[in-house]
Protein backbone atom coordinates (compact mmCIF):
# COMPACT_ATOMS: atom_id res chain seq x y z
CA UNK A 1 0.00 0.00 0.00
CA UNK A 2 1.65 3.13 -1.33
CA UNK A 3 1.20 6.31 1.28
CA UNK A 4 0.83 9.95 0.32
CA UNK A 5 0.54 13.52 2.07
CA UNK A 6 -2.20 15.36 2.95
CA UNK A 7 -2.13 19.44 2.26
CA UNK A 8 -1.21 19.34 6.24
CA UNK A 9 1.13 16.86 5.95
CA UNK A 10 -0.07 13.84 7.48
CA UNK A 11 0.41 10.81 5.31
CA UNK A 12 -2.54 8.22 4.37
CA UNK A 13 -2.64 5.02 2.74
CA UNK A 14 -3.49 5.76 -1.71
CA UNK A 15 -6.89 3.56 -0.69
CA UNK A 16 -9.43 4.82 1.16
CA UNK A 17 -12.23 2.60 2.58
CA UNK A 18 -15.36 4.58 2.22
CA UNK A 19 -18.48 3.54 4.15
CA UNK A 20 -21.83 5.35 2.80
CA UNK A 21 -23.24 2.26 2.03
CA UNK A 22 -23.04 0.89 5.94
CA UNK A 23 -26.77 1.16 7.32
CA UNK A 24 -28.37 0.81 4.35
CA UNK A 25 -27.16 -1.92 1.81
CA UNK A 26 -24.88 -3.13 4.66
CA UNK A 27 -25.51 -3.93 8.75
CA UNK A 28 -23.50 -3.34 11.42
CA UNK A 29 -21.79 -6.42 11.46
CA UNK A 30 -20.89 -6.30 7.90
CA UNK A 31 -19.28 -2.54 8.36
CA UNK A 32 -17.14 -3.78 10.98
CA UNK A 33 -16.07 -6.60 8.97
CA UNK A 34 -15.39 -4.04 6.93
CA UNK A 35 -12.52 -2.26 9.21
CA UNK A 36 -10.83 -4.58 10.12
CA UNK A 37 -10.22 -5.96 6.39
CA UNK A 38 -9.06 -2.58 5.44
CA UNK A 39 -6.46 -2.09 8.58
CA UNK A 40 -5.41 -5.91 8.07
CA UNK A 41 -4.76 -4.78 4.06
CA UNK A 42 -3.06 -1.31 5.07
CA UNK A 43 -5.69 0.58 4.51
CA UNK A 44 -5.42 3.11 7.66
CA UNK A 45 -7.85 6.03 5.82
CA UNK A 46 -11.99 5.61 6.23
CA UNK A 47 -14.17 8.60 5.50
CA UNK A 48 -17.98 8.87 6.46
CA UNK A 49 -20.62 11.42 6.99
CA UNK A 50 -23.37 12.64 8.85
CA UNK A 51 -25.79 12.12 5.88
CA UNK A 52 -24.81 8.76 5.12
CA UNK A 53 -25.86 6.10 4.46
CA UNK A 54 -26.67 6.91 0.73
CA UNK A 55 -29.68 7.57 -0.63
CA UNK A 56 -30.24 9.99 1.97
CA UNK A 57 -33.33 9.45 4.96
CA UNK A 58 -34.96 10.84 7.57
CA UNK A 59 -34.81 7.27 9.14
CA UNK A 60 -31.16 6.31 8.06
CA UNK A 61 -29.38 9.78 8.57
CA UNK A 62 -26.26 9.52 10.78
CA UNK A 63 -26.53 5.35 11.28
CA UNK A 64 -22.96 5.04 9.11
CA UNK A 65 -21.44 6.82 11.80
CA UNK A 66 -22.99 4.91 14.37
CA UNK A 67 -21.47 1.73 13.29
CA UNK A 68 -17.97 3.31 13.19
CA UNK A 69 -18.65 4.51 16.82
CA UNK A 70 -19.95 0.86 17.93
CA UNK A 71 -16.43 -0.77 16.14
CA UNK A 72 -14.31 2.47 17.83
CA UNK A 73 -15.94 1.71 20.99
CA UNK A 74 -15.04 -2.44 20.64
CA UNK A 75 -11.47 -1.52 20.03
CA UNK A 76 -10.62 1.50 21.39
CA UNK A 77 -7.02 1.30 21.60
CA UNK A 78 -7.37 1.33 18.02
CA UNK A 79 -8.65 4.72 17.33
CA UNK A 80 -4.82 5.89 16.46
CA UNK A 81 -4.37 3.54 13.76
CA UNK A 82 -6.45 5.31 11.11
CA UNK A 83 -7.11 8.82 9.70
CA UNK A 84 -10.69 9.04 10.28
CA UNK A 85 -12.94 10.92 8.25
CA UNK A 86 -16.59 13.07 8.29
CA UNK A 87 -18.19 15.93 6.55
CA UNK A 88 -20.53 18.29 7.71
CA UNK A 89 -23.69 18.39 4.86
CA UNK A 90 -24.49 21.54 2.83
CA UNK A 91 -28.28 22.80 2.18
CA UNK A 92 -30.91 21.00 0.69
CA UNK A 93 -33.79 19.59 1.48
CA UNK A 94 -33.12 17.50 4.48
CA UNK A 95 -35.15 18.78 7.12
CA UNK A 96 -34.37 15.98 9.42
CA UNK A 97 -31.15 16.92 10.00
CA UNK A 98 -30.88 19.52 12.96
CA UNK A 99 -33.88 20.16 12.39
CA UNK A 100 -33.54 21.90 8.92
CA UNK A 101 -30.17 24.12 9.67
CA UNK A 102 -27.81 23.05 7.13
CA UNK A 103 -26.44 25.93 6.54
CA UNK A 104 -22.62 25.78 6.56
CA UNK A 105 -22.18 28.29 9.42
CA UNK A 106 -20.59 29.37 13.03
CA UNK A 107 -22.99 27.75 14.43
CA UNK A 108 -23.73 24.64 12.57
CA UNK A 109 -20.38 23.73 11.97
CA UNK A 110 -19.59 22.82 15.89
CA UNK A 111 -22.90 21.62 16.53
CA UNK A 112 -22.08 18.99 13.56
CA UNK A 113 -18.73 18.01 14.52
CA UNK A 114 -20.49 17.56 18.49
CA UNK A 115 -22.89 15.14 16.88
CA UNK A 116 -20.59 13.13 14.84
CA UNK A 117 -18.26 12.54 17.79
CA UNK A 118 -21.28 11.48 19.76
CA UNK A 119 -22.17 8.77 16.92
CA UNK A 120 -18.36 7.52 15.96
CA UNK A 121 -17.62 7.38 20.16
CA UNK A 122 -14.98 9.54 19.66
CA UNK A 123 -12.77 12.47 20.81
CA UNK A 124 -11.72 13.55 17.83
CA UNK A 125 -12.11 13.82 13.60
CA UNK A 126 -8.86 13.98 11.72
CA UNK A 127 -10.01 15.34 8.44
CA UNK A 128 -13.22 17.02 8.39
CA UNK A 129 -15.37 18.23 5.35
CA UNK A 130 -17.67 20.69 4.10
CA UNK A 131 -19.87 18.13 1.93
CA UNK A 132 -20.69 20.40 -0.66
CA UNK A 133 -21.12 23.98 -0.94
CA UNK A 134 -22.72 26.49 0.62
CA UNK A 135 -22.92 28.63 -2.04
CA UNK A 136 -24.56 27.90 -5.72
CA UNK A 137 -21.87 26.02 -7.40
CA UNK A 138 -23.02 23.10 -10.11
CA UNK A 139 -23.01 19.69 -8.03
CA UNK A 140 -23.21 15.89 -8.74
CA UNK A 141 -23.25 15.62 -12.58
CA UNK A 142 -23.63 19.18 -13.89
CA UNK A 143 -21.07 21.26 -14.88
CA UNK A 144 -22.34 24.46 -15.65
CA UNK A 145 -22.78 27.50 -13.38
CA UNK A 146 -26.44 28.99 -13.49
CA UNK A 147 -26.44 32.66 -12.47
CA UNK A 148 -30.29 32.28 -11.60
CA UNK A 149 -29.66 30.23 -8.89
CA UNK A 150 -27.79 32.41 -6.86
CA UNK A 151 -28.90 32.77 -3.55
CA UNK A 152 -27.88 34.27 -0.20
CA UNK A 153 -24.69 32.25 1.62
CA UNK A 154 -22.46 32.35 4.10
CA UNK A 155 -19.28 33.73 4.03
CA UNK A 156 -15.96 31.45 3.51
CA UNK A 157 -14.66 33.48 5.95
CA UNK A 158 -17.20 32.57 8.76
CA UNK A 159 -16.83 28.51 8.04
CA UNK A 160 -13.08 28.66 7.76
CA UNK A 161 -13.47 30.78 11.32
CA UNK A 162 -15.46 28.41 13.16
CA UNK A 163 -13.15 25.10 11.57
CA UNK A 164 -10.38 26.60 13.03
CA UNK A 165 -11.71 27.52 16.53
CA UNK A 166 -12.74 23.42 16.21
CA UNK A 167 -8.73 22.79 15.05
CA UNK A 168 -7.80 25.20 17.94
CA UNK A 169 -10.51 23.11 20.51
CA UNK A 170 -9.05 19.58 19.21
CA UNK A 171 -12.22 18.13 17.95
CA UNK A 172 -10.60 18.12 14.59
CA UNK A 173 -7.09 17.55 13.63
CA UNK A 174 -7.76 19.63 10.03
CA UNK A 175 -10.50 20.44 7.62
CA UNK A 176 -11.08 19.77 3.48
CA UNK A 177 -13.41 20.59 0.59
CA UNK A 178 -15.91 18.27 -0.94
CA UNK A 179 -17.79 18.85 -4.25
CA UNK A 180 -15.58 22.04 -4.89
CA UNK A 181 -14.60 24.32 -7.81
CA UNK A 182 -11.34 25.82 -8.40
CA UNK A 183 -12.77 29.13 -7.11
CA UNK A 184 -13.85 27.45 -3.88
CA UNK A 185 -9.91 25.96 -3.50
CA UNK A 186 -8.55 29.67 -4.09
CA UNK A 187 -11.32 31.44 -2.14
CA UNK A 188 -10.65 29.25 1.50
CA UNK A 189 -6.71 29.67 0.52
CA UNK A 190 -7.00 33.02 0.17
CA UNK A 191 -8.97 33.91 3.14
CA UNK A 192 -7.50 31.21 5.43
CA UNK A 193 -3.51 32.81 4.63
CA UNK A 194 -4.74 36.29 5.05
CA UNK A 195 -6.20 35.68 7.69
CA UNK A 196 -3.60 33.83 9.88
CA UNK A 197 -5.49 30.89 9.69
CA UNK A 198 -5.21 27.02 8.67
CA UNK A 199 -6.09 26.65 5.33
CA UNK A 200 -8.05 23.46 3.35
CA UNK A 201 -5.75 20.20 3.38
CA UNK A 202 -7.99 18.16 0.71
CA UNK A 203 -10.85 18.22 -1.65
CA UNK A 204 -12.81 15.13 -1.99
CA UNK A 205 -15.06 14.88 -5.85
CA UNK A 206 -15.96 12.51 -7.70
CA UNK A 207 -13.42 11.37 -10.26
CA UNK A 208 -13.38 8.63 -12.53
CA UNK A 209 -12.61 7.52 -16.60
CA UNK A 210 -16.06 8.57 -17.41
CA UNK A 211 -15.90 11.71 -15.41
CA UNK A 212 -12.72 13.76 -15.78
CA UNK A 213 -13.84 17.72 -15.42
CA UNK A 214 -10.76 17.50 -12.68
CA UNK A 215 -8.40 17.60 -15.11
CA UNK A 216 -8.86 21.11 -15.92
CA UNK A 217 -8.77 24.07 -13.76
CA UNK A 218 -8.60 21.78 -10.58
CA UNK A 219 -5.91 20.25 -11.03
CA UNK A 220 -4.06 23.37 -11.34
CA UNK A 221 -5.10 24.42 -8.53
CA UNK A 222 -4.97 21.33 -6.37
CA UNK A 223 -1.02 21.62 -7.65
CA UNK A 224 -0.45 25.17 -7.02
CA UNK A 225 -2.15 25.35 -3.59
CA UNK A 226 -1.59 21.78 -2.05
CA UNK A 227 -4.79 20.49 -1.69
CA UNK A 228 -4.76 17.62 -3.06
CA UNK A 229 -7.71 15.13 -4.40
CA UNK A 230 -9.83 12.05 -2.64
CA UNK A 231 -11.22 10.55 -5.21
CA UNK A 232 -14.86 9.32 -4.79
CA UNK A 233 -16.80 6.74 -7.16
CA UNK A 234 -13.10 5.83 -8.93
CA UNK A 235 -16.01 2.79 -10.51
CA UNK A 236 -18.43 5.78 -11.39
CA UNK A 237 -20.91 3.49 -9.38
CA UNK A 238 -20.03 0.06 -10.55
CA UNK A 239 -19.95 1.25 -14.03
CA UNK A 240 -17.06 0.86 -14.38
CA UNK A 241 -16.35 -2.66 -13.45
CA UNK A 242 -18.29 -4.28 -16.58
CA UNK A 243 -21.47 -5.28 -14.46
CA UNK A 244 -24.19 -3.15 -15.83
CA UNK A 245 -22.77 -4.25 -19.61
CA UNK A 246 -25.36 -4.77 -22.48
CA UNK A 247 -27.97 -3.57 -20.55
CA UNK A 248 -27.58 -5.73 -17.68
CA UNK A 249 -29.44 -4.57 -14.58
CA UNK A 250 -27.92 -7.33 -11.87
CA UNK A 251 -29.99 -8.06 -8.39
CA UNK A 252 -28.99 -5.65 -5.60
CA UNK A 253 -26.60 -3.48 -7.52
CA UNK A 254 -26.95 0.22 -6.87
CA UNK A 255 -27.99 1.29 -10.00
CA UNK A 256 -30.59 -1.21 -10.26
CA UNK A 257 -31.88 -0.89 -6.95
CA UNK A 258 -31.90 2.88 -6.56
CA UNK A 259 -33.25 3.55 -10.05
CA UNK A 260 -33.18 7.47 -9.16
CA UNK A 261 -30.01 7.68 -8.45
CA UNK A 262 -26.66 7.89 -10.32
CA UNK A 263 -28.36 9.57 -13.51
CA UNK A 264 -24.86 11.53 -14.06
CA UNK A 265 -23.86 7.55 -14.79
CA UNK A 266 -26.61 6.48 -17.45
CA UNK A 267 -26.21 8.87 -19.74
CA UNK A 268 -25.76 7.21 -23.33
CA UNK A 269 -22.08 8.61 -23.78
CA UNK A 270 -20.90 7.17 -20.06
CA UNK A 271 -22.18 3.97 -21.52
CA UNK A 272 -20.96 4.00 -24.59
CA UNK A 273 -17.71 5.26 -22.77
CA UNK A 274 -17.29 2.69 -20.31
CA UNK A 275 -18.25 -0.13 -23.15
CA UNK A 276 -14.81 0.82 -24.92
CA UNK A 277 -12.85 1.15 -21.30
CA UNK A 278 -13.97 -2.68 -21.41
CA UNK A 279 -12.51 -3.74 -24.89
CA UNK A 280 -9.13 -1.32 -23.12
CA UNK A 281 -9.05 -3.91 -19.96
CA UNK A 282 -9.59 -6.46 -22.01
CA UNK A 283 -6.98 -5.72 -24.50
CA UNK A 284 -4.19 -5.22 -22.14
CA UNK A 285 -5.27 -8.15 -19.85
CA UNK A 286 -6.88 -6.65 -17.08
CA UNK A 287 -10.50 -6.61 -15.46
CA UNK A 288 -12.44 -3.51 -16.23
CA UNK A 289 -11.94 -2.97 -12.04
CA UNK A 290 -8.48 -2.74 -12.16
CA UNK A 291 -8.21 -0.73 -14.81
CA UNK A 292 -10.59 2.19 -13.53
CA UNK A 293 -9.10 1.93 -10.12
CA UNK A 294 -4.99 1.83 -11.47
CA UNK A 295 -6.28 5.30 -13.29
CA UNK A 296 -7.60 7.08 -10.70
CA UNK A 297 -4.72 6.31 -8.69
CA UNK A 298 -2.43 7.15 -11.11
CA UNK A 299 -3.34 10.29 -12.04
CA UNK A 300 -1.27 13.47 -10.06
CA UNK A 301 -3.13 15.22 -8.12
CA UNK A 302 -4.78 12.20 -6.34
CA UNK A 303 -3.84 11.67 -2.60
CA UNK A 304 -6.66 8.97 -1.82
CA UNK A 305 -8.78 6.64 -3.33
CA UNK A 306 -12.07 6.25 -1.76
CA UNK A 307 -13.48 2.70 -2.47
CA UNK A 308 -16.81 1.06 -1.52
CA UNK A 309 -18.17 -2.23 -1.71
CA UNK A 310 -21.33 -4.42 -0.04
CA UNK A 311 -19.22 -7.46 0.81
CA UNK A 312 -15.89 -8.28 1.84
CA UNK A 313 -15.59 -10.90 -1.67
CA UNK A 314 -15.79 -7.17 -3.62
CA UNK A 315 -12.96 -5.78 -1.67
CA UNK A 316 -10.80 -8.69 -1.83
CA UNK A 317 -11.30 -7.85 -5.67
CA UNK A 318 -10.39 -4.97 -5.49
CA UNK A 319 -7.54 -5.54 -3.57
CA UNK A 320 -5.39 -7.44 -6.74
CA UNK A 321 -5.03 -4.04 -7.87
CA UNK A 322 -4.09 -2.04 -5.59
CA UNK A 323 -0.12 -2.34 -7.19
CA UNK A 324 -1.02 -2.31 -10.25
CA UNK A 325 0.42 0.61 -12.83
CA UNK A 326 -0.65 1.12 -16.27
CA UNK A 327 1.66 0.26 -19.19
CA UNK A 328 2.22 3.99 -21.42
CA UNK A 329 0.68 1.82 -23.91
CA UNK A 330 -2.50 1.48 -21.67
CA UNK A 331 -2.75 5.23 -20.92
CA UNK A 332 -2.51 6.11 -24.46
CA UNK A 333 -5.52 3.48 -25.26
CA UNK A 334 -7.25 5.09 -21.82
CA UNK A 335 -6.66 8.69 -23.75
CA UNK A 336 -8.05 7.85 -26.89
CA UNK A 337 -11.68 6.79 -25.50
CA UNK A 338 -11.69 9.69 -23.45
CA UNK A 339 -11.25 12.03 -26.49
CA UNK A 340 -13.70 10.18 -28.38
CA UNK A 341 -16.31 10.12 -25.41
CA UNK A 342 -15.85 12.28 -22.46
CA UNK A 343 -13.14 14.87 -23.42
CA UNK A 344 -14.43 18.64 -23.65
CA UNK A 345 -12.11 19.01 -26.64
CA UNK A 346 -13.49 15.95 -28.37
CA UNK A 347 -17.49 17.02 -27.86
Amino acid sequence: MQRRRLGNGVEVSDICLGTMTWGEQNSEAEAHAQIDWALDHGIDFIDTAEMYPVPPGRETQGRTETYIGTWIARNRARRGEFVLASKIAGPGRRDWIRDGATHVNAQTIPWAIADSLRRLQTDYIDLFQIHWPERNVPLFGTWQFDVRKEREATPILEQIEALAEAIKAGSIRAYGLSNETAFGLCEFTRLAERHGLPKPVSVQNGYNLVSRTFDGDLAEASHRLNIPLLAYSPLAMGLLSGKYRHGAQPAGARLARFPNFGERYKRPRALEAAEAYCAVAERHGVTPTALALAFVRSRFFVASTIIGATSLAQLDELAQSFDLELSADCLADIDEVHQRYTSPAGQ
